[in-house]
């Protein structure tokens, strides 16, 4: 699992990465659009929210709220319950929606393509990939 080196270096990593204000849009737009490349087939979730543009306002508020919710749960992975209520919150929003646990990873894998961009050499797979999953297995329950 995801130790508490890991996580703290994951905490600060996505601080950097993610930024703030129109830094936190271009690394969402860069996040999708990568996943949907790689992972077409995933964009049948998204209908309601416009996926198939991504630049559309729909999916770029859901967009923000997706990452804006994985930034909270990132926040919280050093605080037990708070993290596990968030996990679970997130639990009864995905189950409705019927999404293939191969589809986290599929996100796994288009996160880790992106945040070299942000972090360089300081990126470090092996934490983001422990503690993604710790987040991944809270959501799927």
């Amino acid at each position: 699992d995801c130790s508490i080196l890991e996580l703290l270096k994951v905490k600060n990593q996505w601080r950097e990465a993610f930024g703030e204000g129109h830094h936190r849009v271009q690394f969402g737009l860069e996040l999708w659009k990568r996943f949907f490349d790689t992972h077409p087939e995933v964009k049948g979730l998204f209908k309601g929210v416009n996926g198939d543009n991504i630049y559309s306002p729909e999916f770029a508020a859901h967009a923000e709220r997706v990452l804006s919710g994985l930034d909270m749960t990132i926040g919280l992975l050093d605080d037990t319950n708070a993290f596990k209520a968030q996990v679970t919150h997130l639990h009864s929003q995905h189950v409705e929606r019927s999404i293939n646990p191969e589809f986290y990873e599929h996100f796994l894998g288009a996160l880790l393509h992106v945040l070299p961009k942000y972090l360089g050499t300081k990126l470090d797979q092996d934490a983001w990939t422990k503690c993604f999953h710790t987040i991944a297995d809270g959501i799927k329950g």
